[in-house]
């Protein structure tokens, strides 16, 4: 949540930055009186009023998950993420202590996403140009943050929060009106500060209107600078954790409604530098409302697109949404700290043939030989050859194989005739060098 470039404004840690459900649906209806329109979400329905502006187009994105998806880039870089805070924070038992959140619901009130996170009435993020409202009281997530008073409230003090955040914005290399993020919370009692410290913190300031530029009036010097070197020291791990220990990072000074002193850490890379995240000390006030009045801690927001990008090397934050076959494969089976730099696909369309065929029983056969086959006869027209299916028949043992060739052109539209004409070729060819019979 914290920090979204939006035209001119800070837009909170990534905006802002889960209700705990599971495959959400989601539906647009019109309802007997034209002026009413029915929004259903994971079979709830929300009744519509001059608020609602949630599109068909934005409800369809409901539910996809790309965060869960498993060999996607961003669940990829999601799990970079939670290892470093599992191995980074263990308890005494050596058991991780920050828990994880990656379920829930995008559905939030207006008080969830704004008023428990001291947004003020007025702010712009608030309107219906800018985010997206399925009536007056509730809306779409426009940042995870919208959960932390709530899991506050739960009695839980360390925790991330990823999920995927719905903006009005314009559409381009770097923007896309749905996107996802993490939200992460570390809170302290005052042992735990003693315990960094090395010797009593009070927590809080006997001149509670001593604020300023570098802590709320609330807190003590000492707690504030022990939890904002805390926080810089871990996100700062992270980082490097991530993009290596020799990232150049800076910190600038920036403003939250909901966290004070706030700073957001640039990172350069390939030269260039970018946005990280957004983080700072929680203000009180948020801590107070949910329960944990007596106890201090910082929060942090970041984009995972933002971040993957320059990590994969991806040019484009439309592709994350891609179906495509050439781009999802290209992160498929990388080792758990695997990193690849993503090889740009055509702009044009593939086309996909299969072919199946029953196995010789005279000679062996390998797959890689077809493999090697169809790169042979279908040259640089092929981007992508797999077997999607075997079968052994239950009376003769006769085994055959089923492969999906993705056909695609760098520089123009394939017709489907065309791609037949190398199809039936590698067919031909398959029957007679490799001993198959067509099915």
């Amino acid at each position: 949540m914290f920090k979204q470039q939006f035209n001119i404004r800070v837009f909170f840690f990534r905006h802002f930055k889960t209700r705990i459900s599971y495959k959400i649906k989601a539906t647009y209806s019109n309802i007997s009186c034209a002026a009413s329109k029915s929004v259903v979400v994971d079979g709830k329905s929300y009744i519509g009023d001059e608020y609602t502006n949630v599109t068909p187009k934005i409800l369809s994105f409901i539910g996809n998950n790309n965060h869960n998806c498993k060999g996607h880039p961003l669940n990829l870089f999601k799990q970079r993420l939670i290892d470093f805070f599992y191995d980074h924070f263990r308890g005494r038992t050596g058991n991780p202590i920050f828990s994880i959140y990656d379920k829930i619901s995008p559905v939030v009130t207006t008080n969830e996403n704004f008023d428990s996170l001291l947004v003020p009435k007025d702010h712009p993020s608030r309107n219906k140009t800018d985010s997206y409202y399925l009536n007056k009281t509730y809306m779409l997530r426009a940042h995870c943050t919208a959960h932390q008073s709530e899991l506050i409230k739960m009695g839980l003090d360390n925790f991330v929060i990823f999920g995927d955040v719905y903006r009005r914005d314009e559409i381009d290399a770097t923007h896309y009106p749905v996107f996802h993020q993490a939200d992460g919370v570390h809170i302290f009692t005052p042992n735990e500060l003693e315990l960094i410290y090395g010797s009593n913190v009070n927590i809080f300031d006997n001149d509670q209107n001593n604020s300023n530029n570098e802590k709320q009036g609330v807190y003590s010097i000492e707690a504030n600078d022990i939890v904002t070197n805390h926080l810089k020291e871990t996100l700062v791990a992270m980082i490097k954790k991530v993009f290596g220990e020799e990232i150049e990072y800076r910190w600038i000074s920036e403003y939250f409604p909901f966290t004070h002193p706030s700073f957001e850490l640039e990172i350069n890379y390939n030269g260039q530098w970018i946005e990280a995240l957004g983080c700072g000390v929680i203000r009180h006030e948020i801590l107070k409302n949910a329960g944990a009045g007596n106890r201090i801690g910082w929060a942090f927001g970041l984009g995972l697109e933002r971040l993957a990008m320059p990590f994969y090397s991806i040019p484009d934050i439309r592709l994350f949404w891609s179906k495509d076959s050439g781009f999802l494969n290209q992160f498929q089976n990388l080792p758990k700290d695997g990193r690849m730099k993503y090889k740009p696909i055509s702009i044009y369309p593939q086309c996909i043939n299969d072919i199946s065929f029953w196995l010789p029983k005279e000679k062996p056969f390998c797959s890689n030989d077809f493999y090697e086959l169809v790169g042979n006869y279908g040259g640089q027209l092929v981007e992508q050859v797999k077997l999607v299916d075997q079968f052994t028949h239950p009376k003769t043992g006769n085994v055959s194989h089923c492969y999906r060739i993705v056909y695609r052109h760098l520089e123009k539209t394939l017709s489907q005739a065309e791609v037949n004409e190398v199809h039936k070729l590698i067919e031909k060819n398959a029957t007679q060098i490799l001993g198959v019979k067509l099915r």
